[in-house]
């Protein structure tokens, strides 16, 4: 029996030959991340572990993303503990503000993250670097911090689900549409600690902004890690922002899979998680009625890159918000903020009635930036829309691509770009 493209990986870095599913091992990593939220408990549970120290000051990333600027004095001494644990350790990868972006797209534009990494972070959407042929996931603080002590992990090697993409997208359906799709076909729990590969020649239609996206939400369907295999898109991404070597692993012709799924692009509609779970969608087609709205989020780790920017912006130029509508837009880096304002995205935000923000999680989580009130009703670009996410346990979010947000933001109620009229 071969392997998939995860378990190649995870066998070379716990220096084995061969894994097979359900297997226990100890891996070798490559990067551990942790934000202002959850690296103050891993630091807490270093000095319980008496560690001297981390094992590479090269091989930890710690962004403050989550409530920075800080909102309040909490969040304030959450960023000081991280600040002066960096400082104390001579991390290399720590982002002051200023430099710092929403994690899961700063590190892979920092060229942090290549093919063939192991990388675990405190973050449920560390699974974000499989775009580019990484095994990520997210880990607990404790994880985190013998991780940063050791260098190593302990995993439960992961069976894995093929997801074969053929077809294109059409116009206004995006990497976001496809993983939705797919979460509402198997839903939140349907890879439960499951490898999710993407492969077919489906993935040559998508954009890395594309993967990333879809890698970002594996779990949201319960997945271990999403993964992609490395192409060319793939390596031109890598050699353009990183200098590191990377290696490409790809799955064996007869690796085993517990279920496989043939999704064609060309068929997809802009599709829409309605509340209080990423798997209750709806294409725009199958809303029937008026969804009228209240806020509209553009940005997070999900859909905060420059792609996105773009296509919302492609939506918004010469259109104004509706009446009392609220929209955020947050550009996920300093860089892609750079590049949006060269572009002249921000002023088309701005002159729709848009406002701009510094890099920040703020208002996916319900932290800052955009809190609902009861009753309120979001349309976000980010990922989960539980009960009381960004807000009141009586609001509601809507989780959709950046151009069903855009369109929503100009008609005051859920649209597709393609039923705006001007």
């Amino acid at each position: 029996m071969g392997m998939t493209m995860t378990q190649k990986i995870l066998a070379a870095h716990a220096g084995l030959d061969y894994v097979v599913p359900g297997q226990l091992i100890e891996a070798d990593l490559d990067l551990v991340l942790g934000n202002d939220i959850t690296s103050p408990v891993a630091i807490k549970e270093m000095e319980k572990m008496n560690a001297s120290g981390v094992f590479d000051k090269d091989k930890i990333a710690l962004v403050p993303d989550h409530f920075v600027p800080n909102k309040d004095i909490k969040s304030a001494e959450h960023c000081k503990c991280v600040r002066e644990f960096a400082l104390r350790n001579q991390i290399t990868n720590y982002f002051e503000v200023g430099e710092m972006g929403i994690e899961h797209a700063l590190l892979p534009e920092k060229g942090l993250t290549v093919a063939g990494d192991v990388i675990i972070g405190a973050d449920s959407h560390t699974c974000t670097y499989g775009a580019l042929g990484a095994f990520s996931t997210g880990v607990g603080s404790t994880d985190m911090a013998a991780g940063m002590a050791t260098g190593k992990a302990w995993f439960k090697v992961p069976s894995a689900i093929k997801f074969n993409l053929i077809g294109k997208p059409s116009k206004w359906v995006s990497g976001k549409d496809v993983i939705l799709h797919i979460i509402g076909m198997i839903g939140v729990d349907g890879a439960l600690y499951k490898s999710m590969e993407f492969v077919g020649e489906g993935v040559a239609n998508l954009s890395m902004d594309d993967r990333f996206t879809i890698a970002n939400m594996a779990i949201e369907a319960g997945g271990k890690n999403g993964i992609f295999p490395v192409d060319d898109i793939a390596e031109a991404y890598m050699k353009e922002h990183s200098k590191r070597e990377y290696k490409i692993y790809t799955a064996d012709d007869d690796a085993e899979y517990e279920a496989e799924y043939t999704v064609d692009l060309s068929t997809l509609r802009p599709t829409i998680a309605f509340p209080h779970l990423p798997e209750n969608t709806r294409t725009i087609d199958e809303i029937t009625e008026e969804v009228w709205v209240d806020q509209v989020v553009i940005g997070s780790c999900t859909n905060g890159r420059l792609d996105d920017l773009r296509i919302a912006a492609e939506v918004l130029q010469g259109r104004h918000v509706a009446k009392g509508m609220r929209l955020i837009v947050i550009p996920a880096t300093q860089q892609i903020y750079m590049d949006a304002m060269e572009e002249g995205l921000l002023k088309i935000f701005i002159e729709a009635g848009g406002i701009v923000s510094t890099p920040t999680c703020g208002p996916c989580l319900g932290g800052y930036m955009g809190v609902l009130a009861e009753g309120e009703r979001c349309v976000s670009t980010t990922n989960r829309n539980f009960v009381g996410r960004m807000g009141h346990v009586k609001s509601e979010v809507y989780l959709a691509s950046p151009a069903v947000a855009a369109a929503t933001a100009v008609a005051g109620k859920i649209a597709c770009p393609c039923q705006l009229t001007d």
